[in-house]
């Protein structure tokens, strides 16, 4: 039995989109073990995560357009061929500077690779069968981000740091294999010329914003170094905006947002990925710092919550076509927020059984939320324009999980100043998770702006495909 060509695009697209996802949360556990082994200080350290995060940055709005270009085949190859090998070069780094240039290697390769991905799964899948492709989209967005702590923490304690690294390189050389063999060939034969006006004024207005909100947890909300880089960016993208939106061949396309699903959904999408991602920056420190769990068991109980999400990712698509997005967003972000709220009972005597039954149960609400945001968002959007749809849906959830983490970061460290009570330091966590259901209050509310009439095309009964590549 042969198998059908959109689920070779789909086990492609996972085994790169996983390995781009986990090496964001892997890192971050064995940052304290590379100061001391690189003798790197504190701000040094901090480029090993953010040079990553810049580079990412730059080239994801790029993408779409080189996709188009150039070929998605050849795109995608390149970008597990260059994220593969600023693995490979990151853990036989002798010294933080290499360190520090092998992870902007991997950024040009992970900037490029999730939306030509992105691109290429909605391009195979039909619009009624964008729920399916929605529902394998988000298995490496649950479960990559929950399985990094993990296994980083395991890899630090008991082999070496050089392996959260090598790791990704035979999933890499898997992938591109696997990827070069099966993969066909997409160009747009109207691709225009390359905007590097708008490639600059994009890309570095992202990176600089990127930076401050990063930084915002790490130097304070009013540090010079985060007004100065925030004003920036916001600068550079306002003039971006106005730019993109007078020529004929933009990098961005921004007049995509004149359509009303794919701008609703990106709202929705921002408000329910920064709830996501920021709990996910303050639940191990909440684990590890205030229950006093080690950062392996803190990664072992987060694990449920990846666990859910999988378990009805597929119940989430079924029911996609019966019941339209509106609904089952609404209900997903109203289950995802009432879990997220549900945190602010749980103080220092708390079972851990208690914690992985919520976190289950959130990301279960959460499968029902993303999945179906992610099949309306690209239902109106034609096969021309879904690379350049890509890059825009990719930099909203980028912008969305730094700003998540800022925000909850700040309200974390802010209250945590000068307390040393247990009572206080409580206080400060639980007013964090207030603030990420804030969030998701936020989401419920654009996502009862969605209409159910302008998902029609997703929400048709699916048509046979060819059998067989």
């Amino acid at each position: 039995m042969k198998i059908q060509y959109k689920w070779l695009v789909a086990i492609a697209f996972v085994a790169g989109f996983f390995m781009d996802l986990m090496d964001i949360t892997i890192v971050n556990v064995a940052l304290p073990t590379l100061a001391k082994e690189l003798n790197a200080s504190q701000t040094t350290l901090e480029w090993v995560v953010t040079g990553y995060l810049l580079s990412l940055a730059i080239w994801i709005p790029a993408s779409g357009w080189i996709g188009d270009k150039f070929g998605t085949k050849k795109t995608f190859l390149f970008a597990l061929a260059v994220f593969t090998l600023g693995s490979a070069l990151s853990s036989m780094a002798g010294n933080i500077q290499m360190l520090v240039a092998s992870r902007v290697i991997q950024g040009v390769g992970g900037g490029m690779m999730t939306p030509v991905g992105v691109a290429m799964l909605f391009r195979a899948f039909p619009p009624e069968e964008r729920a399916a492709a929605s529902s394998i989209l988000s298995i490496p967005a649950a479960a990559a981000p929950a399985i990094g702590p993990v296994l980083g923490g395991f890899l630090v304690d008991f082999t070496t740091w050089r392996w959260i690294f090598l790791v990704n390189v035979p999933i890499g050389i898997f992938a591109f294999l696997f990827a070069w063999k099966v993969l066909k060939e997409h160009k747009e034969e109207n691709a225009g010329k390359f905007d590097i006006t708008g490639f600059l004024l994009a890309g570095v207005g992202l990176a600089f914003l990127l930076y401050a909100l990063s930084s915002v947890p790490v130097y304070g909300p009013g540090s010079v170094r985060i007004i100065v880089t925030g004003i920036l960016g916001a600068g550079l993208l306002t003039a971006a905006l106005l730019v993109e939106s007078r020529i004929k061949d933009p990098i961005l396309h921004f007049s995509l947002y004149k359509e009303r699903l794919f701008r609703t959904t990106n709202l929705v999408m921002f408000f329910a990925f920064a709830l996501w991602i920021g709990f996910l920056f303050v639940l191990p420190l909440f684990l590890q710092l205030q229950l006093g769990h080690t950062a392996f068991e803190s990664g072992l109980t987060s694990g449920p919550q990846a666990l859910g999400w999988i378990a009805m990712a597929a119940v989430a698509s079924r029911l996609y076509k019966k019941i339209g997005p509106r609904r089952m967003v609404m209900f997903g972000l109203l289950g995802t927020t009432i879990m997220t709220f549900g945190f602010i009972f749980m103080n220092t005597g708390v079972d851990l059984w208690t914690v992985r039954g919520a976190l289950f149960l959130r990301g279960a609400s959460m499968a029902f939320a993303v999945i179906p945001i992610q099949a309306a968002a690209f239902a109106n959007i034609s096969g021309a324009e879904t690379g350049r749809a890509s890059s825009i849906f990719n930099t909203n959830r980028q912008v969305a999980s730094s700003f998540g983490t800022a925000l909850l970061g700040t309200v974390l460290f802010e209250m945590l100043k000068g307390t040393t009570s247990t009572a206080g330091q409580l206080l400060a966590y639980h007013v964090s998770f207030i603030v990420a259901a804030a969030m998701g209050v936020i989401a419920i509310i654009f996502a009862s702006t969605i209409h159910d009439e302008d998902a029609a095309e997703s929400m048709k009964a699916s048509t046979p495909g060819p059998p067989a590549h």
